[in-house]
């Protein structure tokens, strides 16, 4: 598989969470049948709730199993646009405040959202850190009636954490439902959902090394139920569709797994993370890095490098064997800047050189290694192809 730095995308599976999912993938029954096979599979789902529960700090009866954090968070946002309007007529105005850094599913949402339901989507400001400014937010909820807050608990791409509690303290204020969106930071930091105060939280299980096809919409017992995105049964609160038992069992020991990883190894990922930085710029000094210094997820180095096209300095690492990504999209082969770095007030001709390394508990410095000493050829050569055009 060659040096993996790109966990943010997607974690392996391990060979733990790869037998628990293959030993449910053999257990036959729907679990909304009442028959004894049924009531087996029955028992396999609420067992991984309880068990998902337990690791984020919430009731059993709050997690509604997903195809993923995409639906976990199109369910949060658009449920709670719906459910608004059901309540005070189609006609009533709603209104989501968020930032211009949060992953797409978020903000495609919110588009979509403006653009067929007539929701206003408001943008608070994020500081050079990729960190929602609290004084921007204060001024917009306290502006005009807001339906929901939604925001990252940790950058997906320059990794930065941003101040949850002082936020749900804010939304609380202004009586806001609150949505965080932990895809990226579940497994990497704590997360305990009735301390951070939210209303809803997504999360997704293969960034945890379990089965894609698998996440979560922890949605608070007191919030108001939201409505669903589809129909056909409800076998959970706001949620249709026959539920993916051995995908809820495999996510429960992912999310295990990966937990105990955190509690012993998290300072060594810590560490690995400060070496490679510290490898990378001594070897070129012209890079810089992105996200917060202090309050950033430990295996997420983001970093620019001035006069290359992130691309190009993908495609040469690859060729060396060491796989990140860039954070960028790319529409009809035109690369484009990171929307998030644009956010952040990051140069445009910066930010298209950008590069996010985002490592596992079981990198090495050997690993790291053979990074830092391929990086200056590589970095040297996207340097004469310069940045494309576009």
């Amino acid at each position: 598989m060659g040096i993996y730095l790109d966990h943010q995308a997607t974690t392996p599976m391990s060979e733990t969470v790869k037998a628990a999912y293959l030993e449910a993938l053999g257990t036959v029954g729907n679990a909304s049948a009442i028959h004894q096979a049924g009531q087996r599979a029955r028992a396999a789902v609420e067992d991984a709730r309880s068990r998902v529960a337990q690791i984020l700090g919430c009731e059993p009866i709050e997690v509604i199993f997903t195809s993923g954090g995409t639906e976990a968070i199109n369910q949060a946002l658009k449920g709670a646009v719906w459910a608004a309007k059901r309540r005070s007529g189609r006609e009533a105005p709603t209104r989501i405040v968020t930032t211009g850094g949060e992953h797409n599913a978020t903000l495609d949402a919110l588009a979509w959202l403006s653009e067929q339901e007539g929701t206003e989507i408001a943008y608070a400001q994020l500081d050079p850190e990729g960190v929602m400014d609290l004084d921007s937010l204060e001024e917009l909820l306290a502006h005009a009636p807001t339906t929901m807050l939604t925001s990252l608990v940790a950058n997906n791409e320059v990794g930065s954490i941003q101040p949850v509690q002082e936020m749900a303290r804010l939304a609380g204020e202004q009586d806001t439902l609150f949505h965080l969106d932990a895809v990226a930071a579940c497994g990497y930091i704590p997360l305990n959902f009735h301390d951070l105060g939210a209303t809803a939280m997504s999360v997704s299980a293969h960034k945890v090394g379990g089965p894609v096809g698998m996440g979560a919409l922890v949605l608070s017992r007191s919030a108001p139920d939201i409505q669903a995105l589809h129909h056909g049964g409800e076998q959970q609160r706001s949620r249709s569709g026959t539920i993916d038992m051995a995908g809820a069992v495999a996510f429960a020991a992912a999310l295990d797994h990966q937990d105990r990883r955190r509690s012993t190894e998290v300072e060594h990922l810590r560490a690995m993370r400060d070496y490679l930085w510290q490898g990378l710029s001594a070897a070129c000094p012209q890079i810089e890095m992105r996200g917060s210094q202090d309050h950033r997820l430990p295996g997420n180095l983001h970093v620019t490098v001035p006069g290359c096209e992130g691309d190009v300095l993908l495609y040469l690492l690859d060729q060396h064997g060491v796989h990140v990504s860039t954070g960028s999209a790319c529409q009809a082969g035109v690369p484009e800047a990171s929307h998030v770095l644009i956010a952040m007030g990051v140069e445009y001709s910066h930010a298209r050189g950008a590069l996010r390394m985002s490592m596992g508990y079981s990198i090495t410095q050997e690993d790291l290694d053979t990074v830092i000493s391929a990086f200056p050829a590589v970095v040297e050569k996207a340097s004469r192809a310069g940045l494309a055009s576009g």
